[in-house]
């Protein structure tokens, strides 16, 4: 088959903070809110997780080498799941043991070192490279970096760590008048290929799926590979990049979400279009040029780039406070503060801080906690206001010690 879909999924989920208040400085150290960790996961293992899984592995037990996917799962899902939902890991597992799925390597956090710390980026991302092998018995040889961020220096820096194939956005600002249906290579090293999300043809099935109001809707399997075979006019490879949460949390079952997915394989098949990882997809097609991408991108909002984490003065304050501290953290040498440190750099976190209200303020509100992004800062700034008191702490008593 010369024509391929490359589905691919991010699983994801954030360590909420607690409600900390300016009186709980210096004397509770207790950052995170478990309950809600643990009640969400639980939610998400149930109404996502697990009946995704069965069917991507019914659909793999069906076709066989001919159904491929994709995931990356960040380090702290992996911590979540082995401390809320094991059976979530359990069947992840089943999945790696098909040989039909490829694990994608990411940051441990779900952080945005990539664009201010190289160094920490690294350890982050070699990190989770270990976690991914120990759970699941393959060393990640594809990189996506979180959110999609991507540019021109952190493909470089990927490339520097060994990888040769990188997942980004087929954002239009950087592709102009062409396709993202092709492989493409880093424009400063082109031995690190690039695969490029088709946004539209992603979102059809992660956003617009249920909505009524939409001019396709229902969207069926049928029609949808009809849009696939017209794409395949100006490309080799289409790249449908989404929450794994599309399915079942997002997009409710009631929605007929999975019978879609359950149908589509079969279809595209019927058509002569085949499925591919992305490690695949770089062995089958040639690079068609280099992308140039000197600033960061990134697959949220209709901006693509970073604005939905680093966008107002509020964001780039707690950012520029967290990576302040890189330094004296790893003095300290001391793992819980290096655990929670990384916790506290999870995108999310600035996420829920973002002041946009227009077209893309539904999407943010869905995924935040807070009641505005004002509390989402005052409670950052009050838990890192502690944190950073505890490592100061800990470098006065090394000090004594010495």
């Amino acid at each position: 088959m010369n024509k391929t879909i490359c589905f691919y999924f991010q699983v994801h989920q954030p360590d909420r903070l607690r409600l900390y208040r300016f009186f709980d400085i210096g004397n509770d150290s207790h950052y995170f809110d478990d309950f809600a960790n643990r009640t969400i996961l639980k939610r998400v293992a149930e109404k996502c997780y697990l009946p995704a899984n069965n069917m991507m592995l019914d659909l793999i037990k069906k076709y066989g080498k001919e159904f491929k996917i994709t995931y990356s799962i960040s380090g702290v899902a992996i911590e979540q799941f082995e401390k809320y939902a094991p059976q979530v890991l359990e069947s992840f597992q089943a999945l790696a043991k098909t040989g039909c799925v490829e694990f994608l390597a990411e940051t441990y956090s779900h952080s945005l070192a990539s664009m201010v710390s190289p160094t920490e980026f690294k350890k982050q991302v070699k990190q989770h490279a270990q976690l991914i092998e120990k759970y699941f018995g393959v060393k990640p040889t594809a990189f996506r970096n979180t959110e999609l961020v991507y540019s021109d220096a952190i493909g470089e820096t990927v490339s520097e760590l060994g990888y040769h194939t990188m997942l980004t956005e087929g954002a239009k600002q950087i592709l102009g008048w062409k396709s993202p249906n092709y492989i493409y290579t880093n424009a400063i090293n082109p031995r690190l290929k690039l695969l490029l999300r088709n946004f539209n043809m992603s979102d059809d099935i992660a956003f617009r799926f249920s909505d009524k109001s939409w001019d396709s809707w229902p969207l069926t399997a049928d029609k949808y590979a009809t849009w696939v075979m017209n794409a395949f006019n100006d490309g080799d490879v289409v790249n449908l990049f989404m929450d794994y949460e599309t399915f079942g949390e997002h997009q409710n079952a009631s929605t007929g979400i999975f019978d879609f997915m359950y149908a589509l394989p079969g279809v595209m098949l019927s058509h002569g279009i085949g499925f591919c990882t992305p490690s695949e997809a770089v062995k089958m097609y040639q690079p068609v040029a280099p992308l140039h991408v000197p600033f960061p991108i990134s697959w949220a909002d209709e901006e693509r780039d970073t604005s939905a984490w680093l966008g107002n003065e509020l964001q780039n304050e707690a950012f520029g406070k967290i990576y302040a501290l890189e330094s004296k953290v790893f003095k300290t040498k001391d793992e819980n503060l290096i655990s929670t440190y990384r916790r506290l750099q999870e995108s999310d976190h600035f996420y829920y801080m973002c002041t946009k209200f227009f077209s893309d303020g539904v999407v943010h509100s869905y995924f935040n906690p807070y009641e505005t992004p004002y509390e989402a800062f005052i409670n950052y700034m009050n838990v890192l206001s502690d944190f950073e008191i505890r490592v100061q702490d800990k470098l006065l008593a090394i000090k004594k010690k010495s």
